[in-house]
């Protein structure tokens, strides 16, 4: 059977709500995707109605109703009583029509149900059991079914109105098939534990079908407020409000938190005669995963279903008597718990050694960082989940590479106030320590001019060569502007001792050309002066020899 709570992996934005949501921490994260473990989940639907990127959806059972109604079978639609906060019409009698051009030959409140199971739950308390757990909330079944067996004697065995009305449906007609419409998802998978609804909806399901088909809803005719008590079972203290009371103390818990402390109280035996209604969800029924109109507006919501259940009549004609015996046994979860030098190496691995270093901050997911390394080992969760320990090992890691890095480093917010300065910057000014220039203007230190260019838009290049006068200094220098960050990065690298070491090279090559310039001067004096001597002597042989050729 497929999932009835999936992930949409492509929209999970690693932000750990669903696990801060999740009251058993029935979720798993791992290669930054988080998955629900099936087995401990009680499909409070809480994590998808906290899901900031919609990454959780529920298996969609149109298709499965649409076949239902094309078995050629007559196929009745179940409505949970919340259903008059959620669309917006006077009854059911206004909804049922648009459920017949569905293809449902009938449609009826699931509060006939809710009327015969208030009934027993009478008896019950007739009967004198201590404590009674009411059982209508399936979330609530699974939480003591999977994490609280001793509290299994003190939960009502018996149906859930939505299985009541099923029953009593196929009773008067065998041939019928159920379909139950309402806000919850867990009453998909008690559809299947069970059998006797034939399928299960939720409300956004119907909306979508509705919208598919083309049908609109009225919405403008008053409440049909005719005075039945069990359309009070969706609000908080719905079903005792329902319930002729006899000597008993009577409780209303909402909110899985809640009824943990409750059945907590229940284990401990500090509770007795009581009968104690639950619901995980805030507000009961009607603050449901799929109620899109309770959670825009939950006191509407609750002023509704009290318009529409009236005053304080009886109710739905009385059915006749059906068996609502439901067996509830343990189910148990499989997770081993881990031995306390487990959790201390967890803790040293999380950079938690010792207990004042364990934040319990919550951004994880879980409440204490105790909680966190248990789920570490239990594969839940991953050492790279503590973002305050991600951004302390970030801060170290960025800190020891901007401190350690030879180029100078400023960062400036736009007022060019200097937020950050690393210790080869504090060498280059003579600075004794980067607090001291916190806070304080760049102009102490360096022009503006080019920071204020940058932040205009103006381009500069990409490395450029300043002398600072006032330091005696040479640097080549790239700035960077980071409009998202509103910070303005000054990145200098000293290269005061290579434009020394070049200004050396350029006078020792000045003198050198000097000294050559003179010398090949001077080697043309002697050049022209030996050139001289050579011309006048050859001059006089000249002469010697025209006097010696004339005497032969």
């Amino acid at each position: 059977m497929e999932a009835i709570l999936q992930l949409q992996e492509s929209n999970c934005k690693d932000c750990y709500k669903c696990i801060r949501a999740c009251p058993v921490k029935s979720i798993r994260f791992s290669d930054h995707e988080a998955n629900i473990i099936a087995d401990e989940c009680i499909l409070c639907g809480r994590c998808f109605v906290v899901c900031p990127q919609n990454a959780k959806k529920v298996r969609n059972d149109i298709p499965a109703a649409r076949r239902l109604l094309q078995s050629g079978r007559p196929v009745v639609a179940s409505m949970a009583p919340s259903f008059i906060a959620d669309f917006g019409v006077s009854g059911i009698e206004e909804l049922r029509p648009a459920l017949e051009r569905l293809g449902f030959a009938w449609a009826e409140e699931t509060a006939i149900g809710a009327q015969i199971v208030k009934k027993e739950y009478e008896r019950m308390v007739e009967a004198g059991q201590d404590v009674i757990i009411s059982s209508c909330c399936h979330s609530v079944n699974s939480l003591i079914q999977k994490y609280y067996p001793q509290a299994l004697p003190y939960l009502a065995h018996c149906l859930s109105p939505m299985l009541a009305h099923a029953k009593l449906v196929k009773e008067q007609n065998p041939e019928a098939l159920v379909v139950f419409i309402g806000p919850c998802l867990s009453k998909k998978e008690e559809q299947e534990k069970y059998g006797i609804v034939d399928c299960v909806l939720t409300f956004d399901e119907l909306r979508l079908w509705l919208e598919e088909e083309g049908v609109d809803l009225p919405q403008s005719h008053p409440l049909d407020g005719t005075g039945h008590r069990a359309r009070f079972f969706p609000t908080t203290g719905g079903i005792i409000k329902s319930m002729d009371l006899g000597d008993y103390t009577y409780l209303a818990v909402d909110g899985v938190e809640s009824c943990i402390e409750a059945i907590q109280e229940i284990e401990a035996g500090n509770l007795h005669r009581c009968f104690i209604e639950m619901s995980a969800c805030k507000g009961s029924c009607i603050g449901g995963p799929a109620m899109a109109r309770y959670h825009e507006s939950p006191m509407r919501s609750t002023s509704r279903v009290y318009g529409y259940a009236g005053g304080q009549q009886p109710g739905f004609a009385e059915p006749g008597r059906i068996e609502l015996k439901k067996q509830m046994d343990y189910i148990g979860v499989s997770a081993r718990r881990p031995g306390e030098e487990e959790i201390y190496a967890t803790l040293i691995k999380m950079g938690k050694p010792r207990p004042e270093l364990e934040l319990n901050c919550g951004t994880c997911g879980y409440n204490t960082c105790r909680e966190k390394a248990i789920a570490i080992l239990e594969g839940k969760a991953e050492v790279s989940m503590c973002l305050p320990f991600l951004k302390e090992k970030a801060e170290s890691f960025s800190d020891t590479i901007i401190n350690n890095t030879p180029n100078a480093i400023i960062v400036m917010d736009e007022d060019l106030n200097i937020q950050q300065i690393n210790r080869a910057a504090c060498q280059l000014f003579h600075l004794s320590s980067p607090k001291e220039m916190k806070g304080t203007p760049v102009t102490s230190l360096l022009s503006p001019v080019d920071y204020i260019r940058a932040m205009d838009g103006e381009m500069l290049p990409t490395v450029k060569k300043n002398y600072i006068a006032e330091y005696d200094k040479y640097v080549e220098e790239s700035i960077v502007y980071n409009k998202d960050y509103n910070i303005v990065i000054s990145i200098m690298k000293d290269i005061t001792e290579q434009e020394m070491e070049s200004q050396q090279r350029a006078e020792t090559q000045m003198k050198a050309a000097e000294i050559t310039d003179k010398v090949i001067e001077k080697q043309m004096r002697v050049v022209q002066e030996i050139a001289s001597l050579l011309g006048e002597t050859t001059a006089e042989t000249k002469i010697a020899l025209t006097k010696l050729k004339e005497t032969i």
